[in-house]
């Protein structure tokens, strides 16, 4: 499977169960790869578009307010499958503040969903 990714989009946004995190936009790192068939493009228009992926994203992440990453990470995967009808989608979402809070390189979840 060919894929497309975008690895540690930053993207600010209000996330997480505390009162605390309630309060302030915090930067989220966002790495995704949509697996397709790149045999079938042979135009843009048949292609799944890394800048248009990267906007989605933005836009999408950056007007929520969900309390778990969870949350945000299965919205991003519906929005993803929906819009670009990727194959598969592998989705991470880093959390570098709660990261630095526990002393760790990385905290956040991992995503894999298959649509064949």
């Amino acid at each position: 499977m060919d894929t497309v990714c975008i690895e540690d989009l930053r993207v600010d946004t209000t996330i997480g169960a505390y009162a605390w995190e309630r309060g302030l936009r915090q930067p989220l790192l966002i790495g995704v790869r949509l697996g397709y068939d790149n045999r079938s493009v042979d135009a843009l228009g048949t292609a799944i578009d890394y800048a248009s992926v990267a906007q989605a994203l933005r836009e999408h992440v950056g007007t929520r307010t969900d309390e778990l990453l969870e949350t945000l990470a299965e919205s991003c995967c519906t929005l993803l499958a929906g819009r670009f009808h990727p194959r598969s989608i592998e989705l991470r979402i880093d959390k570098p503040l709660a990261a630095v809070a526990l002393g760790c390189a990385r905290v956040g979840i991992r995503l894999q969903r298959d649509y064949e």
